[in-house]
Order: structure tokens, then C-alpha cells, then sequence
């Protein structure tokens, strides 16, 4: 077949086929351009899922008379004039295709309004690349797009769609998601002539409202804001506590620049912060929210705008890991469910404060505070038999509650010899000892460990890996990284490098296999996550053979001191397998167990 020029109706058709997947594609488009036109209220109408009809109606600017032809013509935009914008775009939408593309394979009617004119004009097209006159139309201030019989003229796409209620669920995440990034909008959804969503604008501090209606009011209950910047990046957002986690990853919502995306570099962010206090293969659930300089990031990744490409991945890894993993870390005992399998809410919600401003004061009657026991074997101490009475401790004046009451209490007793009933100012505390214990020692095995720098084992004979000229090169730029890792590698050819040393750690593990991973990790994410993760893996090993086992009789003061480990440790709600350590029942708990006040 000799090359020919296609006809502009397919042209815009394989366009479409880039970026219009389904109904919700459609929504998705739309909705950002009412966003860029600077709309206070965007409402959305829905048929059979969107199959039938999607109009999407918004106040914003409108579009001129003159502008409507060009609004469905490809390569035609008003938010990109040259390359200097394209590199630093600040819009959502940009491309110039969406609507022509929507256009070749539905019927569209296009009808706009700007200020100061007395008409409105209405465009209509049948899914050919003819359109009709440009006509008068009574409209307000803003902007209505109607499609109707979505792939009605592409039937092998149209095969493609499923049912009436799937495509209108993925229709429904898309208006929420938009509502949870912009709470400023008032957004309506309406199927089938019911209203089902009516999100009137609010300012930030309600913001969590719109959380709220895209992941549900449970999420917020056992969620908690984060916020942190540094080197002209910020995050700020709410991460789901270790215990409120999912078996799919559905629930995960990063937006970038007010874009909702999917990016490799933050899920392993995320993945990484959450790597040993998640449950088997659970999967965390968040809303974020990552600013930063438009021009340091490539939003025209993909046609759908669902992917981006950072100009510096390494650093917004390591800032957005650095957050999650010291927001992770900051949650105590006592801040509300966070962090626990709480059986009930603690009575006043609130979460406890960052860790930064829990700085131990010396409480009325407290007592001077034990040294901590840093060794690496930590059976609880023998202490001196004291009479049947909670000892004095010092605890952070924070945390306490107004009675001088430390977060988990104090213990009343032991139950089965390997749970600790503890009451604290909310209720009923009960503690899986072993798994307490074990989540204790792993950190403080974390800690020594990483403090004592990594030790290296020499091998009997230095192995020689075959390995691409690229990571060649990134094993000797990294050399002081994977020294530190306790690998000694040394480069003995333009495609091959020696393995000499291991992590002591390590020892008896397939180290070779182990380097090719660490310098895929190095290549792909700009950390060694597989390295860390092992090394990890072999702490936590330790602490569960180092921690208390189930049989033990324990006296109250070591009770106590297990408590109060528990609560100046990071990560404590949880073991380092992501069991949870403890759960408590408050008052309205216990209440509603014997059917008080029924």
C-alpha cells in the first residue's frame, strides 16, 4: 500500500483512541477544562453510566463565538502558546484534542457563553468531521458540552465497554476525585435523573470533607494528616494508619500539582515507608498531595495525562519517603485508632501531636526516669518486687491525659500469660506482649545497627558478575552507597564488576543475586530498597527470637515498662510483620458490650 495522507475523521478517531477509553475518560477531560476556565460550580449528568449521555456543565469563562469552531479542531488550545509554556505547564488540560477527539466518536453539542454578551452559541457535530452553523442559544456565563451515544459510530470500541453500573462507578470516582483535589468547586453528579453527589465549595480547613466523600468517613477515622516541605517541594495529605489497610490497591490517590497521576517513583515512596508495618501483602491507602516547581516535572508523560516524569526522581523519592516514613514513625499509643486495631475510637478523636513537640517534662510526683536498655538482647528487667501498685514514671506531659494518665495506662494484670490488661483514661487496653516486645527490639536493633555502620564480611573467593556497561557504571559512581550497604564492589572490566565483600548480615545468602537486584533498584528507583529490605528482614528475625514469649510471668513494674516502651517507640501499634500489638476498648465500647444505657 503506497503512503497516503489519512483523512482528518480517522485522525481525530486515533486520537481519541488515546485518550477516550470509556465514559470516564470523557468526565475527565471535561471536568479539567471547566477547572481551567475557572469554574465555581461544575455539574455532571449521566445516562446508562455515561453510554448514553454526559453532559458536563460549568460557570466558568466560556468561550467566545468566533473560538467555538476552534475549540473542535485538533492542535488548537488557549493554555499553550510556545515550548516555554508546554515546559512549565500549570493547567490540567492542554493537549488541544480532547474535545475534537470526543467529537469523532460521539454526537457532541458544544454551547458556550462569555460575559457581557447577550447569547449564547451552540456548535453541534454527528461524530463526522462536519459541523454544523455556529447558532444562538440561551446559556449563563460558562460552558455545557453534551455527548451523546458514546463509540456509537466506532462499534469495535464500543464492544469494549461493560455494564451500566461499571461504567458508572468508574464515572463516579472520576467527579470525586476531582472534588477532593479542589475543594473551592462545588461539584453535582446526577445518573439516571437521581442526584447523587452535591458537594457545595468549602474552604481548606474543611477540605477533609472532601477526603471524606472520596474514600468515605472510615478512612478518616483511622487516618492522619501529614504535611512537610523542604527544598521547594510539599506534601501534605492523610495517610491511612498501618491497621486500616486494603487487600487491592484502590484506594491510592497521589495528585501532583493538582493532577491526579499515576507515578513508579512515588508507589515506591509509599511502598517503601510502609514496608515493614503493613500485614503480609496489604496495601495502604492515602490521599496526597505533592507541590512543586511546574518546570521540574513533565506532565505530557501520556496522552491521558495519568503519568508524569520528574526532571530530579531521586529527590522527590527521598523527600516523599522521608515524610510518609517519619509520619509513620511519629504515631504513638494514644493517638486516638491511629496506629492501633482499636475496637473503638478513642472518645475525643483527635490525634496526637508531631513528634517533635513531645518533650519529657517532669510531671507532679513522677519519678526519675530509668536508663534505657539499648542492648541488643532486651529481655524485660528483673526489677525489685513492688507492692501491687502503678509505679511513678515520667511521661511526656503531651501525651498524658489531664489526670497525669499515660496514653496505654497501666497495668492491671496478665491474661493467658501473653496478653497485659492495662486501663488507661479511655478504657481498656489489652497488649500482645511478644509482639510488642518484638516491635521494640527491632527498632532499637535498627538503630545500634545502622549507628555501628555496616559490617563486612570478605569472601573466600571474590565473585566476577557479567553485568550491562550502564550498571557498570552506576556500581562504581556508587561505590561509598554499597560500601555502606556492606558490599565491597570493585569495577574489573567495561561490562563486568567483583564482588569481594558482603553485608555480614548477610551471610549465607545468594549475594550475587543480591548486588544484581540492589544495582536494578540503584537503576530503576535511586535507592537500594531489596538490599535494605534483607537487611531488614534478618533484624527483624532477631527481634522475634530476642522477644518475650508467650508462658512468661511478668511482674507489674515490668508490665509497666513494657508500656511505656511501647509508647516512646516508633511503629509500636504495630509488629515488624504488621500484626497489630495492642487493641483497646473505651468506655462507649465497653458501654455497648453489656448493653448499657439500653
Amino acid at each position: 500500500m503506497p503512503i497516503q495522507r489519512l483523512p482528518p475523521q480517522l485522525i481525530s478517531q486515533i486520537a481519541a483512541g488515546e485518550v477516550i477509553e470509556r465514559p470516564a475518560s470523557v468526565i475527565k477531560e471535561l471536568i479539567e477544562n471547566s477547572i481551567d476556565a475557572g469554574a465555581q460550580r461544575v455539574q455532571v449528568d449521566l445516562e446508562q453510566g455515561g453510554m448514553r449521555l454526559i453532559r458536563v456543565a460549568d460557570d466558568g469563562s466560556g468561550i467566545a463565538r468566533d473560538e467555538l469552531p476552534l475549540a473542535l479542531s485538533r492542535h488548537a488550545t488557549s493554555k499553550v502558546a510556545g515550548l516555554r509554556d508546554l515546559e512549565a505547564l500549570q493547567t490540567l488540560g492542554f493537549r488541544g484534542e480532547a474535545l475534537p477527539s470526543i467529537a469523532s466518536v460521539a454526537r457532541l453539542v458544544l454551547t458556550s457563553a462569555v460575559a457581557g454578551e447577550r447569547s449564547g452559541w451552540r456548535l453541534a457535530g454527528d461524530g463526522s468531521d462536519e459541523f454544523a452553523e455556529v447558532a444562538p442559544a440561551a446559556h449563563p456565563r460558562g460552558t455545557t458540552v453534551e455527548v451523546r451515544d458514546l463509540f456509537f459510530n466506532v462499534p469495535a470500541r464500543r464492544k469494549f465497554l461493560r455494564t451500566e453500573r461499571t461504567e458508572y462507578l468508574h464515572c463516579e470516582d472520576v467527579v470525586r476525585t476531582h472534588a477532593a483535589v479542589r475543594p473551592d468547586i462545588a461539584f453535582e453528579l446526577r445518573h439516571n435523573g437521581r442526584t447523587v453527589l452535591d458537594l457545595p465549595a468549602v474552604g481548606a480547613a474543611a477540605a477533609a470533607g472532601r477526603v471524606a466523600a472520596l474514600l468515605g468517613e472510615e478512612f478518616l477515622r483511622h487516618a492522619f494528616e501529614v504535611e512537610e516541605e523542604s527544598s521547594g517541594l510539599r506534601l501534605c495529605g492523610w495517610l491511612g494508619a498501618p491497621t486500616h489497610s486494603r487487600s487491592q490497591a484502590d484506594q491510592q490517590h497521589f495528585f501532583v500539582n493538582g493532577r491526579p497521576v499515576r507515578d513508579r517513583v512515588l508507589s515506591a515512596a509509599v511502598r517503601r515507608s510502609y514496608r515493614d508495618v503493613l500485614y503480609q501483602a496489604r496495601h495502604p491507602v492515602f490521599v496526597l498531595f505533592l507541590d512543586l516547581d511546574p518546570a521540574t516535572v513533565d506532565v505530557n508523560a501520556h496522552p491521558a495525562k495519568h503519568e508524569v516524569r520528574f526532571r530530579d526522581g531521586r529527590l522527590v523519592h527521598d523527600f516523599v519517603f522521608r515524610a510518609l516514613h517519619r509520619a509513620l514513625a511519629d504515631l504513638r499509643p494514644g493517638d486516638g485508632s491511629v496506629g492501633s486495631e482499636s475496637v473503638a475510637l478513642a472518645s475525643d478523636g483527635r490525634f496526637g501531636p508531631p513528634r517533635a513537640s513531645r518533650e519529657p517534662t517532669q510531671g507532679a510526683g513522677s519519678a526519675a526516669p530509668r536508663e534505657r536498655d539499648t542492648r541488643w538482647e532486651l529481655p524485660l528487667p528483673r526489677e525489685p518486687e513492688a507492692p501491687d501498685t502503678a509505679p511513678a514514671v515520667r511521661e511526656p506531659a503531651s501525651l498524658a491525659s489531664p489526670a497525669g494518665m499515660p496514653p496505654l495506662g497501666f497495668a492491671i494484670g496478665q491474661i493467658a500469660d501473653a496478653f497485659v490488661l492495662a486501663e488507661n483514661a479511655r478504657g481498656l487496653v489489652l497488649v500482645d506482649m511478644h509482639a510488642a516486645h518484638e516491635r521494640i527490639t527491632y527498632e532499637r536493633l535498627k538503630k545500634d545497627w545502622r549507628a555501628a555502620r555496616m559490617i563486612r564480611q570478605p569472601l573466600l573467593v571474590p565473585e566476577t558478575l557479567q553485568v550491562t556497561r550502564a550498571e557498570a557504571d552506576l556500581a562504581e559512581a556508587s561505590a561509598d552507597l554499597l560500601r555502606g550497604l556492606g558490599f565491597e564492589v570493585d569495577r574489573s572490566g567495561p561490562e563486568s564488576v567483583t564482588l569481594r565483600a558482603g553485608p555480614a548480615l548477610l551471610q549465607g545468602r545468594d549475594l550475587v543475586q543480591l548486588l544484581r537486584d540492589v544495582l536494578a533498584d540503584l537503576q530503576h528507583l535511586g535507592h537500594a530498597d531489596r538490599a535494605e529490605a534483607a537487611l531488614d528482614g534478618v533484624l527483624g528475625t532477631i527481634a522475634c527470637h530476642g522477644a518475650i514469649r508467650a508462658g512468661r510471668r511478668l511482674t507489674l513494674p515490668e508490665m509497666n515498662r513494657l508500656l511505656r516502651d511501647m509508647e516512646a517507640t516508633e511503629h509500636s501499634g504495630q509488629c515488624n510483620h504488621g500484626r497489630p500489638t495492642y487493641v483497646e476498648l473505651d468506655r462507649q465500647a465497653l458501654d455497648r458490650l453489656f448493653l448499657r444505657g439500653r
